[in-house]
């Protein structure tokens, strides 16, 4: 696989085989070792069938109720436990047992090949070249591959979901076609009714995607492990329609993984983070990197007391104690977003305390309530994404002009945030949400990260990134900035590029979006001043965009690199990022600066308020989708 993509050195291969299988979900289990500075992990997928192979399959696509019961008897399973409490599983401990963790400092037992497993079962892999050819199925097994870096992966299972304690209600339109394959076809069933459930029964499907993370494995699988990916096989098994559909993987980071960062905050506490890496969440856990991989997940994160864990999230979690100076921070996601919008930051993080801001909200909404009665206008319609607990159909989340806020800083800043940021924020997701309408996300958490953080701010769902060098640069600098990471929350996250490569679709859409957000959300301006610092900014951006374009490589400044390739995917699925890992693209902002001015004529030539209704169209037609330039 990795030799067919051919990337050239600067280049990020996209490895995963989308088309073949699609993740669904991901249940994690992560415990962090701040000695060590290692991450360990257990992660569960639940797959579907990918677009190219919906309707091919040598099994039947459905199991039998009445067999299922059978089954069900001759099993045991532990007692459930549900998120809040410990999201582990349950045959982890039993299992690990069974084979070598070849981390830092241990020696490796895997064979010169990358193979993990027993010398039996592994003599069948000897390197990336062997990936399965699916239109020949019948030569070769299955390959499910998944971007994968600087980790240690150590062993790999089926999970057997037939071993839930009430999952039969998923098999109840079963009809067993294939008596030898009858346990085979009901997990298969299991896993496409669980990841199917219609939108207003998430928390049921979240509930048994914790139940069935827990259950006991059936059986090892095989796996090799390349420079940019994790290729998993089960023997004898040659499409992915009859490949297992739940997974479990067993796995450590390495200290110089590039996903994650592990340093210490400006009080001098360890704190590790997800800064934005060009290779993404690869070296943090096995996924599915390609933006068409839209999937949700559930993540619980171990420990030691004293360290707040904060994620991208919906909920605002609550630690749990699992012992004596351990604590379990639980968070999940309902909405499918790219694996890349993934985000975790561990340390001893402070709550900024805030007064009430029920007059900020009242006020916020007065003002927004003339804006937000054009949302009605759109909210019978059907979204055009696929089915989730959406807040564009939500009609309280319409009417919701601030979204509940926290911040978090290290102990030291924590004044400067109480002065300088605490009481922008309100203010800047008002303005947003009088530009652009409901809010995509339900809450926001704003983090003052480390001071290695190599940009001003960074945007995820549910949490913003914010350095360290907006806060003494008085409310200006600090405003802007958060209102260019908020529009992010529309241009970027609920709406995405569907080929990294153009992405000046998030980049120039926030940096756009951001003078018109501040300029509302400083009422006491006036209309001329407010313009009149938009021209500033604008002449300030040109300066820039001047240098950039006449110090920089071209091919660099190019807003469409891949042309009329953009988009286009190899028949896996798999596809390059280019320039994704060029050093010095991630000091330029061409993109930024040329999307930006892109859209300032537009909004010229058509004018301002005409343009801005449009673009609140956009959102309301193409939220939860990802899109391409044209």
């Amino acid at each position: 696989m990795e030799t067919q993509l051919d990337p050239m050195k600067d280049d990020l291969p996209l490895m995963a085989n989308t088309s073949h299988m699609l993740v669904k979900h991901y249940v994690l289990d992560l415990d962090v070792d701040f000695k060590s500075k290692v991450i360990e992990g257990i992660i569960v997928l639940f797959l579907e069938t990918g677009s190219r192979y919906k309707k091919t399959s040598s099994t039947g696509k459905e199991g039998c109720q009445t067999q299922f019961d059978e089954t069900s008897k001759r099993r045991t399973s532990e007692p459930c436990h549900i998120p809040g409490t410990n999201v582990s599983a349950s045959s982890s401990e039993t299992e690990c047992n069974d084979f070598v963790v070849c981390g830092k400092g241990e020696e490796d037992t895997s064979n010169k090949n990358g193979d993990h497993s027993n010398k039996e079962q592994a003599s069948g892999i000897s390197n990336s070249e062997n990936c399965c050819n699916i239109e020949n199925h019948g030569n070769k097994d299955f390959l499910l591959v998944l971007d994968c870096c600087d980790l240690s992966v150590l062993k790999v299972e089926e999970v057997d979901v037939t071993a839930v304690s009430g999952i039969e209600k998923f098999t109840r339109s079963a009809k067993l076609t294939d008596v030898s394959k009858e346990l085979e076809n009901l997990r298969h069933q299991i896993v496409h009714e669980l990841v199917t459930l219609p939108a207003d029964r998430w928390k049921e499907q979240l509930y048994y995607f914790t139940c069935c993370s827990q259950a006991p494995g059936c059986g090892d699988l095989l796996f090799t492990t390349g420079t940019w990916s994790l290729e998993i096989r089960k023997s004898g098994i040659h499409t992915p329609t009859d490949f297992p559909h739940a997974i479990r993987i067993w796995y450590k980071t390495k200290p110089e993984g590039r996903s994650v960062t592990w340093t210490v905050d400006q009080s001098g506490r360890p704190c590790v983070y997800t800064m934005g890496s060009p290779i993404n969440n690869r070296a943090l856990f096995p996924c599915q990197e390609p933006p068409v991989a839209l999937s949700t997940w559930q993540a619980s994160v171990q420990t030691d007391a004293g360290f707040v864990v904060l994620m991208s999230g919906e909920n605002s979690a609550e630690p749990v104690q699992l012992q004596e100076g351990m604590l379990s921070w639980h968070y999940y996601v309902t909405m499918p977003m790219p694996a890349s919008t993934f985000t975790i930051a561990v340390g001893c993080w402070q709550e900024v305390e805030q007064q009430s801001f029920t007059a900020t909200v009242q006020t916020s909404t007065a003002l927004s309530l003339l804006s937000s009665q054009a949302d009605f206008r759109w909210h019978e319609e059907i979204c055009g994404h696929v089915e989730y607990p959406c807040r564009f159909q939500n009609p309280a989340a319409r009417l919701q002009a601030v979204i509940p806020y926290r911040v978090f800083a290290p102990c030291c800043l924590v004044k400067l945030c109480k002065e300088h940021l605490l009481q922008l924020i309100p203010q800047c997701l008002s303005a947003a949400y009088i530009t652009l309408g409901t809010h995509p996300f339900s809450r926001l958490d704003v983090l003052i990260v480390p001071s290695n953080f190599s940009s001003l701010g960074m945007a995820s769902p549910h949490i913003i990134f914010l350095s360290q060098s907006v806060l003494p640069g008085g409310s200006h600098l600090c405003g802007t900035r958060l209102c260019h990471e908020i529009a992010h929350a529309w241009f970027g996250l609920a709406i995405g590029a569907r080929d990294w490569t153009e992405e000046w679709l998030s980049e120039g859409f926030a940096t756009f979006l951001e003078d018109i957000f501040w300029a509302r959300a400083q009422q006491q301006l006036s209309h001329d001043e407010a313009k009149g610092q938009q021209e500033l900014k604008a002449l300030l951006r040109w300066c820039r965009l001047r240098d950039e374009v006449q110090n920089s490589e071209e091919e660099l400044q190019v807003l469409r690199p891949k042309k009329e390739s953009t988009g286009e995917l190899s028949e896996s699925g798999a596809s390059i990022v280019k320039h994704g890992l060029k050093a010095e693209k991630i000091f330029m902002q061409v993109h930024y600066l040329k999307g930006y001015f892109l859209l300032r004529s537009l909004a010229r030539i058509i004018g301002e308020a005409s343009y801005l209704a449009s673009l609140r169209k956009f959102v309301h037609k193409f939220h939860g989708q990802l899109v391409l330039s044209q």
